[in-house]
C-alpha cells in the first residue's frame, strides 16, 4: 500500500514538473519526457505489472490534460511499461547503460507512434522533418535528464523495497 501511495505521488509530482518547469526550460520547443523515464525505470526495476501500472497512470494524466483521444497515450505508456518489464530479470542496479538504452528506444518508439497516429493520419507526411526536429532532440534531452535523475529513482526503489522487506520480516 505504501508503494502505491508513493508511486501515485511521484507520478503526480513528475507530471507537474513536466507540464510546468520542463516546458519553461524547453530547447527549441522540445522538452524531455519525465513520465516516460518514470514508466521505463519502474518497469525495469519492478517488472511488467509495476511498469503497466505506472504507464497507465502517467498516460491517463497526459490524456486528460493534453490528449485529444482519451486512452491513446495511456495505451502507449502501458505497452512501454510492459515491454520494459521483460528486462527486469536481466537488470543490474548499478549499471546505467541498460536504463538509458531502454529509455532512448522507448522515447524513439513513442515519438514514432505519436507521429504515425496523430500527424500521418491527417496527411502530414514530412516524417524526416518531424524526426529531425522533434523526435531525436526529445530523445537526446530525455537521455540527459535520465542520467541526472535515474539514481534518485533507484534510491527511492531501494528504500521502498527495504521497507517492504522489513514489514515481511516482522510478520515471520
Amino acid at each position: 500500500m505504501k508503494r502505491r501511495i508513493v508511486m501515485i505521488l511521484l507520478i503526480f509530482v513528475s507530471f507537474l514538473l513536466q507540464s510546468t518547469l520542463l516546458k519553461q526550460i524547453a530547447i527549441a520547443s522540445v522538452s524531455p519526457n519525465l513520465l516516460l523515464i518514470l514508466t521505463v525505470s519502474f518497469g525495469l526495476m519492478r517488472g511488467k505489472r509495476e511498469g503497466m501500472f505506472t504507464g497507465f497512470l502517467c498516460g491517463i494524466l497526459c490524456d486528460l490534460f493534453y490528449g485529444g483521444v482519451l486512452g491513446f497515450t495511456s495505451l502507449l505508456y502501458v505497452v512501454i511499461g510492459y515491454l520494459c518489464g521483460f528486462c527486469c530479470r536481466i537488470f543490474y542496479d548499478d549499471d546505467i547503460k541498460m536504463p538509458v538504452a531502454l529509455i532512448a528506444a522507448s522515447d524513439l518508439g513513442y515519438g514514432i507512434c505519436m507521429y504515425a497516429f496523430q500527424f500521418l493520419m491527417r496527411g502530414r507526411i514530412q516524417f524526416f522533418y518531424y524526426l529531425g526536429r522533434i523526435i531525436i532532440p526529445e530523445v537526446i534531452y530525455t537521455i540527459v535528464l535520465t542520467i541526472c535523475c535515474y539514481r534518485l529513482l533507484l534510491g527511492l526503489n531501494r528504500w521502498l523495497e527495504k521497507g517492504e522487506r522489513r514489514s515481511v520480516d516482522s510478520l515471520v
